[in-house]
């Protein structure tokens, strides 16, 4: 990306409220997608359309297992993931600073 760019990945408000939630959780942590429903106060629908959008991009893991006999999924922000949003982070500062990365 060049100076200052924004990733259009993750600059949606809704994909960035979830990239930063998910950046708040250690490395290889995961959240239950109940859980960031929850969290983000969003739609099953409307969580699922964003986080699909970040799984093609390989910036989240979703991982779907079953408790008990009740299917779970359980979401991760990527090494990947999380190298973007630094890198968005940094390139909105610079943007909001008048400086280049």
């Amino acid at each position: 990306m060049g100076d200052a760019e924004l990733d259009p990945v993750i600059h949606a408000q809704a994909r960035l409220r979830v990239v930063a939630t998910l950046a708040a959780l250690g490395p290889g942590d995961r959240i239950s997608f109940p859980r960031l429903q929850d969290t983000l106060d969003m739609t099953a629908g409307n969580l699922s359309t964003h986080l699909r959008k970040l799984e093609d991009a390989e910036y989240v893991a979703i991982l779907k297992t079953h408790e008990g006999r009740k299917p779970a999924s359980y979401v991760e922000l990527t090494s990947r993931g999380r190298l973007a949003f630094e890198t968005y982070t940094a390139s909105l500062t610079a943007l909001l600073r008048g400086t280049a990365p």
